[in-house]
């Protein structure tokens, strides 16, 4: 977990004043170039938080899907920036189950916004588009949109993206266990001797990620530093990054300091 210092936070705030410029991009390039990019995470998974908070402040009386608008355009950047350094699977958090306690007014917008992303990264046929969460909770036409991205982008030989949409950590352990039990039962196992033989594997092979390492690397914006519930059982040995620029402000500096400290870590795996 990163402990962001008094000193970090003013450098990042002086950072952000200044005017972008070449400077700027060699900058950049140079900490890449510093990078050790054996060490680099197979796995990105990213809370893009902050895009109702940067709308309010940056966007005053306009309505909040300006904010989704432009969280959805730094998510493309983002992915761009991931597939740059050859990270092979990335996962972006973009709508959680709590978000359907929102105002329909709210959620409409959002779910439109989403839609033309996971269309536009489809569209690009750079990248596997991979909707991850409950769709049965959206509406039907827009899980279509997700499962025929899906679809057209199955043949593409480049990074995965998984969409996590409709998304909830408890939702999708309930789903794991929901189909972990329907499979056993369709063999003729009672309850028992499922109890008897389950195994951790076992339940790892029913999540929406199933097949995939699990994410080396979280990344969460907007100065909250919690999960919220995001891949609660594939984050149990993760490296956190917490950042405090609003989503939109993320910046690909942002990104290469958080693979920087990544590299700097000695990871453990809970021993």
């Amino acid at each position: 977990m990163r402990c962001v210092s008094r000193v970090e936070q003013l450098r990042e705030v002086v950072d952000r004043l200044r005017p972008s410029s070449w400077l700027y991009s060699t900058y950049e390039h140079r900490l890449i170039a510093e990078l050790d990019h054996d060490q680099l995470p197979q796995h990105v998974a990213v809370l893009a938080d902050g895009n109702r908070r940067w709308a309010r402040a940056n966007a005053p009386g306009q309505p909040l899907a300006v904010g989704y608008r432009a969280g959805a355009d730094k998510l493309k950047e983002f992915v761009a920036w991931c597939d740059e350094v050859k990270i092979p699977i990335v996962t972006l958090w973009v709508l959680s189950t709590e978000n359907f306690s929102r105002d329909r007014e709210e959620l409409g917008p959002l779910l439109q916004v989403i839609e033309q992303l996971v269309t536009d990264l489809a569209k690009s046929r750079h990248w596997r588009v991979h909707p991850v969460g409950a769709l049965d909770l959206i509406p039907a036409e827009s899980a279509e949109v997700f499962r025929r991205a899906e679809a057209d982008t199955r043949d593409v030989d480049g990074m995965m993206i998984n969409i996590a949409v409709s998304y909830g950590g408890r939702h999708e352990l309930r789903d794991a266990f929901r189909s972990l039990l329907a499979q056993k039962a369709k063999e003729g196992m009672t309850i028992g001797e499922l109890a008897e033989t389950l195994e951790i594997d076992n339940i790892a092979d029913h999540l929406y990620t199933a097949g995939q390492p699990d994410p080396d690397l979280i990344i969460r914006t907007s100065g909250e530093q919690r999960l919220s519930g995001f891949l609660m059982w594939q984050s149990a040995h993760s490296e956190f990054y917490f950042c405090e620029a609003l989503w939109p402000d993320f910046r690909k500096v942002d990104f290469i300091r958080a693979l920087r400290a990544y590299n700097q870590r000695e990871r453990r795996f809970g021993k």
